[in-house]
């Protein structure tokens, strides 16, 4: 797969260009791709850059990720966090769960990102995610195991569980994710590593609008 053509939301497209199109050239960098982007329609065209001599085709899929995170409301720092090995992107519809009512859909943002961003900072904090509710999706950036607790937290809020009984499943899974990583980092002491912290509020999301 050395070319991909996929489409992002148009007020999202200078956020993957970035000032003086400085986003899309440290994206294309770190990818060892090249980068169209149409910014009237929000059609994005990732291909291998022959001239950086690239022949891997895993970076096409990174940026592929990395413009889809961008797409979905992330701020580049926050996307950026997919060049790491293990980061993944999942994007959750929240058409699948709801109906058409756009009262509804407000309603339910509204619990997942929570007074002031409370919610979604706690989903975060507890399992090392990174989380943007954009348009009819929620997004989450993390390792495999973050982002299945992450994702049942958020599925919790949909079906109407209280905000205090998600945090206490969120607390209890804390515990198990921080004694899993600490088992890793024992068995490979090279895997330890001090992840950076993360700027809240990083991402631009379209919130409950």
């Amino acid at each position: 797969m050395s070319r991909i053509y996929l489409k992002i939301p148009v007020e999202r497209a200078g956020a993957l260009i970035g000032e003086k199109g400085g986003t899309k050239v440290e994206l294309e960098k770190g990818t060892g791709s090249s980068i169209e982007v149409d910014g009237a329609t929000g059609e994005v065209v990732i291909e291998m850059d022959a001239s950086s001599g690239a022949r891997d085709p895993s970076g096409v899929l990174k940026a592929r990720d990395i413009v889809n995170a961008i797409g979905r409301g992330f701020s580049p720092e926050r996307a950026f966090r997919l060049f790491t090995d293990g980061q993944m992107l999942e994007v959750i519809d929240l058409k699948q769960a709801l109906d058409e009512s756009r009262n509804q859909m407000r309603r339910i943002k509204g619990r997942i990102i929570g007074e002031d961003g409370k919610t979604r900072r706690i989903i975060e904090s507890l399992t090392g995610t990174v989380v943007s509710v954009y348009g009819h999706t929620v997004s989450i950036i993390g390792e495999y195991d973050e982002i299945i607790v992450a994702k049942e937290a958020v599925a919790m809020l949909v079906k109407g569980a209280m905000h205090g009984s998600v945090y206490k499943y969120l607390n209890k899974e804390h515990a198990v994710l921080k004694k899993r990583k600490m088992s890793l980092w024992e068995e490979h002491p090279a895997l330890k590593e001090v992840r950076p912290r993360e700027a809240e509020g990083g991402e631009d999301p379209e919130g409950v609008d």
